[in-house]
């Protein structure tokens, strides 16, 4: 099994994957540079200092003495070699994907039409759980919340075996079918079963609205980081800050809640619209150690604005640093509960068959050099949960804190 060479692989300039997609979702943060795969490739032990001898004693055993020889499939074994060396780093956002889990992950962050129930996954404490539904998605409506622990779908009861694209491949379908999932809502003690109708779904980066009293305190939520490319990203961004300076608010909610990432450099690029020239957004340490520093360079149109940022156990990733660095600079209060603590970043290589591996090769840093992960999540300067009683009252506590502090 002669391994591929350098040139076998084309380099995508994205993501780090930290949540699935279904029309599920992996979470993650994305890489606005390209990846050096000589460096990954020296960076490990060379090929002939590894003793395969054993590999192929056991390659040769179950080729031939297997019960079932119709089930003696050379590539699905390959396949299986791959991703049980890949999962031996026990790093969930480090994955191998088959060809078509890699078509169904390019879909899932293309931002276009897909089909299924509109919802990031991840992988916390063992499990599978829901990061976040998407707002206005047959997830979100059927009652499927952020921290959901998913125990079943449909028949199929989830095991620690079970990765994140394991349970994206069992709720994925086509628009009109219907999947059940059995879920244990954060705080409660007996799960529910959740029957959810796929449909077809567009994933829309952000939306703009004005609240308070007066209507004169700008409400923007960000979904994601992404779009068809990091400059339609931006563009959008640029046109509802544009708004916002436009309509003359000075005071505004950034909603980051259910964000799992997306584009580092769209985090960036927010950053500096908030923060001083000269300042740190954030850093990157690589696996040798080097760190690099990303300054805001504008002194963007909303540094004199008063800003509260909302989070809560879905904002992940790019939506952290954000959020931890508007907090460190002194330009935000953040409202809401603990978030995700994802902040590593991963780059995609595609492979010559169609599939492709997702490598953790960055961890992004606060601008004090906190990292950011399950331990040193970005927690809230006031801490306000919003409850199941709450979600099914239809009332939102979060926003409803950031207005009444923005209304003093």
């Amino acid at each position: 099994m002669e391994g591929k060479k350098n040139s076998d692989y084309k380099y995508k300039k994205i993501v780090s994957a930290a949540i699935a997609f279904v029309a599920v979702f992996v979470v993650g943060v994305v890489i606005g540079q390209r990846v050096d795969g000589t460096k990954i490739a020296s960076s490990f032990g060379k090929k002939e200092d590894v003793n395969m001898d054993m590999f192929w004693n056991v390659w040769d055993i179950v080729s031939t003495q297997y019960v079932d020889a119709d089930k003696v499939d050379p590539e699905k074994m390959v396949t299986g070699a791959i991703k049980g060396m890949v999962n031996s780093f026990e790093d969930p956002a480090t994955v191998f994907l088959d060809p078509e889990e890699t078509k169904k992950f390019n879909e899932s962050i293309s931002g276009k039409y897909f089909e299924g129930i509109g919802a990031e996954l991840g992988y916390s404490n063992g499990s599978v759980i829901v990061v976040s539904p998407l707002e206005g998605s047959p997830a979100k409506e059927a009652g499927i919340r952020a921290g959901d622990y998913i125990l079943k779908i449909d028949d199929y009861e989830l095991t620690s075996n079970d990765t994140v694209y394991d349970a994206v491949a069992k709720i994925r379908g086509d628009a009109g079918t219907k999947v059940t999932l059995t879920v244990l809502h954060k705080g409660d003690d007996e799960p529910v079963s959740i029957e959810i109708v796929r449909r077809e779904i567009t994933v829309s980066s952000m939306q703009l609205d004005f609240v308070g009293e007066n209507k004169d305190i700008a409400h923007l939520k960000v979904n994601r980081f992404t779009e068809t490319s990091l400059a339609e990203w931006e563009r959008l961004w640029d046109s509802k800050v544009d708004e916002i300076v436009k309509a003359g608010s000075k005071k505004m909610i950034l909603d980051l809640r259910g964000n799992p990432g997306g584009f580092f450099d769209a985090a960036v690029y927010a950053g500096d619209e908030f923060i001083d020239e000269g300042k740190i957004i954030a850093k990157e340490r690589d696996g040798s150690g080097n760190i690099k520093e990303f300054q805001s360079s504008k002194g963007g149109k909303l540094v004199d604005i008063e800003v509260v940022v909302l989070v809560d156990e879905g904002s992940a990733s790019a939506s952290e640093i954000l959020a931890g660095s508007l907090q460190q600079n002194g330009r935000a209060k953040i409202v809401g509960m603990p978030t995700y603590g994802k902040g590593t970043a991963q780059t995609v290589l595609d492979l010559a068959d169609g599939s492709s591996l997702h490598i953790t090769i960055l961890k992004w840093l606060l601008p004090d050099g906190q990292n950011i992960d399950h331990d040193n999540s970005i927690k809230p300067d006031i801490e306000v949960d919003l409850t199941n009683e709450d979600f099914k009252a239809g009332v939102d506590p979060q926003l409803n804190k950031a207005i009444e502090i923005l209304s003093i």
